[in-house]
């Protein structure tokens, strides 16, 4: 079942206007949780279901282009996730490079360009080599940014965002958002969570001020392109006010 809440808009009702209903979503950032519950349920390895969390991101990355989104972030490896088992995130980090190594040349084809934020180059150095080769390789393309948030906290992004706007003078909504890693992308309108949980997470805190949320029980690895067009569909039907009436 797949529970939608919208704590800054409400279902369009049948007489509103064509230029008070919303345009289509331009970026959606997903918060892809329940690997480990996925894999629980079956008594399976915590990497079994990380696994098929990267075949749910696969699926996702093939898709999403044909969708008209601008922009897919994807919350992948947080700044919290190293106080996990070290041999968790040796898995985690193993999974990285197998995907990069074994998609990249697909995710080229298909027009897609790779973006990474948060603070990646503290990753293990072939991780960091890895991920410059292939933004390197996908910076042309244009039919789709895909971001993937790595060493990624919200917190720390904002603390990174403020140094840099205060070297620069004064330290305003505007001069800190210009220094966010995410300065070059259009606005977040939708941030999606599966597994059922209902937060953030330390995830793009600042960019979500006005974006909808939707939020699934549906587990990370059981998440199609079906269910992502569910939830375009309800942003779609969503009054988007920004304070306003």
């Amino acid at each position: 079942m797949t529970a939608a809440f919208a704590p800054a808009g409400k279902t369009a009702g049948a007489g509103r206007t064509a230029s008070q209903r919303p345009a289509g979503a331009r970026h959606v950032a997903i918060i892809m949780d329940g690997n480990g519950r996925w894999a629980r349920k079956r008594m399976l390895p915590h990497v079994i279901g990380h696994q098929r969390g990267v075949e749910a991101v696969r699926r996702l990355v093939r898709a999403v282009p044909d969708m008209g989104l601008e922009a897919l972030t994807l919350y992948a490896f947080s700044t919290e996730n190293w106080r996990r088992p070290e041999d968790e995130v040796s898995a985690l980090m193993g999974l990285l490079k197998r995907f990069i190594l074994s998609d990249i040349d697909e995710i080229a084809a298909n027009g897609v360009r790779l973006r990474v934020i948060g603070d990646w180059q503290r990753l293990p150095g072939d991780v960091v080599s890895l991920i410059e080769g292939a933004i390197a390789r996908t910076a042309d393309n244009r039919r789709l940014t895909l971001v993937v948030a790595l060493n990624y906290g919200a917190q720390d992004e904002i603390a990174r965002a403020a140094t840099r706007a205060a070297a620069k003078g004064a330290i305003t909504p505007e001069t800190i958002a210009a220094e966010l890693d995410t300065a070059d992308l259009p606005a977040l309108d939708l941030l999606i969570r599966t597994s059922g949980e209902v937060r953030l997470s330390n995830f793009l805190l600042w960019q979500a001020a006005y974006a909808e949320m939707w939020f699934t029980e549906v587990l990370w690895p059981d998440f199609t392109p079906e269910h992502l067009e569910q939830a375009l569909d309800a942003f779609a039907h969503r009054e988007r006010r920004y304070g306003g009436r």
